[in-house]
């Protein structure tokens, strides 16, 4: 699959976070980091997603803030 994206954190699900309406998908990159997305409990469900699942993190903004 080719994405226009180009900020693509390749990581492993660490922990999921289940609420009715929404889950925090908790995802170890490397180095290792972490990024922590929030999706829709049916966006979640229907991906079948579960803590091991190799996954890719896309990042998409009209701004990044950087800090130092």
């Amino acid at each position: 699959m080719q994405l226009s994206s180009r900020n693509q954190l390749k990581g492993t699900i660490k922990e999921l976070k289940k609420g009715p309406v929404t889950t925090e998908v908790i995802i170890e990159v490397k180095d290792p980091a972490t990024v922590v997305a929030t999706i829709t409990t049916g966006s979640a469900d229907s991906m079948s997603l579960k803590t091991g699942d190799d996954v890719v993190a896309l990042i998409k903004a009209s701004s990044v803030i950087i800090g130092k």
